[in-house]
Formats: C-alpha cells, sequence, structure tokens
C-alpha cells in the first residue's frame, strides 16, 4: 500500500471535515475516521458463546492477559491495546470511566469491576504491554449465542453497526459446529467489514480444535477435516478466506510453559505407557490424590487445566521422542497446536495488508457518514473511486472468491496466481517466489516474465471470464511489482 493512497484519503476526509464543519456529529464522526488511518489495525474476536476466544487471545499474544473465566467482564466488548504499564478502565454512561483492579483468583486472571454491571459497562479499555498488540489492537468480544439476548447485541453493535462502519478493520471468527446462524452473522460480519466491495479480513477458526478428536492424539488430524469440511461449505458464499483448526488452551500452555511444567512431563515420560494411558482415561482420574504417578496431585491438577489431557500426551510423547528442554518442548506444542499456521495466516492476510485494510474501513465510514448529509455527491463519489481503484482490494477479494472458484488454468499456475497476489506474503520476492536476498535484476527479469505469462493468460480465446479476469488481476500485481523495482 503506497503512502499516496493513504494521503488521498486523509485529504478526502479533511476536505469533508471543513465542508461540514458546522455539524458536530458529522466533525467527530470524521475525526474519528482520520484517526482511525493512524491507529493500530483493529482485530475483533468473535464466535459462539464458549468458542475460546479469550483463549486464543492469550495465546495469540503470548501472554495470560483476558480473563477465561465465565465472570461479567466476559460479557463486556474488551479492546486490548499496548501500554506501558497495564491498566483497565471501564467506560460507562457514555463518557464515564473508572479504573477497574487486575486480580487473579483460584489461579486465573479477571478484572474486578465492583459494583458496576455489565448491563451498565459499555466496553473495557486493556492496555498491557505486550509486542504482540504494538501493530494490532485486539477486540474480544461476547458470545453471538449467547443465552442474554443483550450481551450477544453488543458483539453485532460493536461489528455491525446500523449506521456505521464496522468498529473492527478484520474479523476472526471461532466456529465449533457450522449452523445457519453462523452463516448469517459471517454474512452480516462481511457486508460491514467489507462494505458493497465485498468482505474483506475475515478468517474462520475451528477452536478447541482437540476436542474434536476427543483428545486423542490424531485429535488436529480430526480438527483439520473439520476444518477443510467448514471451508468448503463457505465456499458458496465467500464469507472467509481461511479456516484453521487451533487447540487454544494447548497453544496458551505452551507460550507460557513453565520449567517445573517441563519437569512434571519429564517424570510422565517414565511411566509406562499402559500405565499411563490408564490414569488419563479422564481428568478426574489423572489427578485422583491416591495416584501412583511420579507427580504430585496439585501440579497434576493444574497442568490438567493449562494443557488439557490432549497436550499433556502430547508433551509427554515429544519428550519420549528427544526433545530434551523446554524451549524446544514449548516451539513444538505451538506449532502443533495450529497457533503457528494461524499466526501465518493472520499476518498475510491481516498484518501485512493492514494499511490496506484500514484504507478500507476508513473510507467504507466515510460513505456511510456522509450517505445522507447534503452536498456530499463529490465526496461520496470520490470514496467509491478510491475503493474501485486499490489494487490490494481487489486482490484480497480474489483471495476470498479462489476459496470457492477455481480457474481454468494449466497444471501449477493456481499456486503461482495466489502468490503473485499476495497469498503468500505481499514482498516482491515472496510475490516472485525469490529467496528475499535476490537481486534487484534478476527481481525485475522475474517479474516482466510474470507480466508476460499473465498478460498472454489473460488474452486467450478460449479462457472463461472468471480465468481471464484472474489472470488480468495477477499481470497488473506483476505490473505493480516492476513498477516498485524501477
Amino acid at each position: 500500500m503506497s503512502t499516496t493512497a493513504l494521503n488521498r484519503a486523509r485529504d478526502l476526509i479533511s476536505a469533508a471535515r471543513s465542508t461540514y464543519a458546522g455539524d458536530a456529529e458529522a466533525s467527530w464522526m470524521l475525526d474519528e475516521c482520520l484517526y482511525r488511518l493512524d491507529e493500530p489495525l483493529r482485530v475483533a474476536l468473535a464466535g459462539s458463546l464458549k468458542a475460546g476466544k479469550s483463549t486464543l487471545l492469550n495465546s495469540l499474544v503470548g501472554q495470560d492477559i483476558a480473563p477465561t473465566d465465565a465472570t461479567e467482564c466476559t460479557k463486556v466488548v474488551t479492546w486490548y491495546r499496548n501500554g506501558v504499564t497495564p491498566a483497565v478502565t471501564a467506560w460507562y454512561d457514555g463518557d464515564r470511566a473508572a479504573n477497574v483492579p487486575v486480580q487473579r483468583r483460584d489461579g486465573r486472571l479477571t478484572f474486578d469491576l465492583g459494583s458496576l454491571t455489565a448491563a451498565q459497562v459499555d466496553r473495557l479499555d486493556v492496555e498491557w504491554p505486550a509486542s504482540a498488540l504494538a501493530q494490532t489492537t485486539i477486540i474480544d468480544t461476547p458470545g453471538t449465542s449467547s443465552l442474554s439476548r443483550d450481551v450477544s447485541a453488543r458483539t453485532l453493535a460493536m461489528l455491525t453497526p446500523e449506521n456505521s462502519s464496522s468498529g473492527a478493520d478484520a474479523v476472526v471468527y471461532l466456529l465449533r459446529t457450522l449452523n445457519a446462524s453462523d452463516v448469517s452473522f459471517l454474512g452480516q460480519i462481511g457486508a460491514h467489514v467489507g462494505g458493497d466491495s465485498g468482505p474483506l479480513g475475515v478468517i474462520g477458526v475451528v477452536s478447541r480444535a482437540d476436542e474434536v478428536g476427543s483428545g486423542r492424539m490424531d485429535a488436529m488430524m480430526s480438527a483439520k477435516e473439520v476444518a477443510a469440511r467448514f471451508a468448503s461449505e463457505l465456499e458458496a458464499t465467500g464469507l472467509c478466506q481461511a479456516v484453521v483448526p487451533v487447540a487454544g488452551l494447548l497453544a496458551l500452555g505452551a507460550e507460557t510453559l513453565r520449567q517445573n511444567e517441563f519437569a512434571a512431563f519429564e517424570m510422565l515420560a517414565t511411566v509406562p505407557t499402559e500405565d499411563l494411558q490408564l490414569a488419563m482415561l479422564s481428568a478426574d482420574r489423572f489427578v485422583r490424590p491416591e495416584s501412583t504417578l511420579p507427580v504430585d496431585a496439585a501440579l497434576r491438577a493444574s497442568i490438567v487445566d493449562r494443557f488439557g489431557l490432549f497436550g499433556i500426551r502430547m508433551a509427554v510423547t515429544l519428550i519420549r521422542l528427544g526433545v530434551r528442554d523446554s524451549p524446544t518442548l514449548a516451539a513444538d506444542l505451538v506449532d502443533r497446536s495450529g497457533l503457528s499456521e494461524l499466526r501465518s495466516v493472520i499476518d498475510v492476510q491481516f498484518g501485512q495488508r493492514a494499511d490496506q485494510l484500514k484504507l478500507h474501513s476508513a473510507l467504507v465510514a466515510l460513505q456511510r457518514i456522509l450517505e445522507f448529509r447534503p452536498e456530499s455527491h463529490a465526496l461520496r463519489t470520490e470514496a467509491g473511486r478510491m475503493l474501485a481503484d486499490v489494487h490490494g482490494f481487489a486482490e484480497l477479494r480474489l483471495l476470498g472468491r479462489l476459496r470457492s472458484t477455481t480457474p481454468k488454468l494449466p497444471d501449477g499456475a493456481l499456486l503461482d496466481l495466489q502468490r503473485v497476489i499476495g497469498g503468500f506474503g505481499i514482498s516482491a520476492t515472496e510475490r516472485l517466489n525469490l529467496p528475499p536476498d535476490a537481486g534487484l535484476g534478476q527481481q525485475r527479469e522475474i517479474a516482466l516474465a510474470s507480466v508476460r505469462k499473465w498478460r498472454g493468460l489473460s488474452e486467450h480465446p478460449l479462457l472463461d471470464q472468471f480465468t481471464s479476469t484472474s489472470c488480468a488481476l495477477a499481470a497488473r500485481s506483476a505490473e505493480g511489482i516492476l513498477a516498485s523495482l524501477a
């Protein structure tokens, strides 16, 4: 994303600000719109009740900063931002603020709302020193299928407000099943996050993936099959750019692995396989005080709470296979939890395209702010032109479309198409399938060949319209790479 496009958007919003300087409501919304271009990307976590949103948030951040127990604070939309020191603020009654103490109860982090109830609080703002929050603000939302209609409505109001743009630039939607309400809500998200130009920045996650296979060692394989089925069912809608299985509890445990837990896994690895399998038939059986396992009951209870039986089985197996230290075990468990894959997808789809997504949100917001205001036709037209002209938006939409429609291309060309439009990274070398240290001369040579390849394919007389259009878009991507190397 060039700074030119961002500056054009700033100029357009500033022009609207001048036009409606006497309209207090419009001025406030336009200021917010302008500010949004310069703040970190907003990524919301959404999904049904008990889908594991807070656990996944903690895993992505690599710290235990979001309450995971069912307290009042989990019923409130909570914004997690980077800060110098931990601080939690509750906003209520429109513009009133109250400091919220951070506490640990029974070993779990929680926010103490004091005399405030979730029904009174509009949102919680959490500032926390975490590198993962430096470029991304993560928004944890209440369950969309909550037993309380008011609680579900808070998520809808933040992500899909009636008369304004979505509060998020991108969404990670957690699925345990895929039902009509999920598809309906994903459709609403797509309409607001993407606007008239189609859904942008929506990724699906099969959450608590280890439970899909009942905690068996092959649970993640079963979860990958479920993710593929969900992706296939969502292909017809084009509402998700990817569906990834993640065992959130294992991911969080691995990210925060303690030395005494590694030592416990080492001791459990010395237990004969049949004896350990018998002791792990259930969590209750595993933590029995009278058990003869070489780990005390309190530590057993702690690791089953933090890793689950699936995580314990995985950790013990890896140690038996040769893992000898806690950093290696932690890294292996993170990979096997699905968290590494999710981070990679988020980086490619969201992180590397943060400016594009923020620009898109700002332009959609601008259109909605001006929609029913007089003398706004020229401004709205220009915003619409920018939404249509920015090539990155077209790349994102095609990446989503490729999940539901396969262009008729020669063998291997589909992978090249996905790569050149930024499906595996948006740097020139990633798009051209070159090593990061490739010289400019080599990059120009490959980019020129790519332009010729995709331009030639787009003009082939026997191609269907979708394939021809996809090739033309790939050619434009290659032309952009070539221009950037000039």
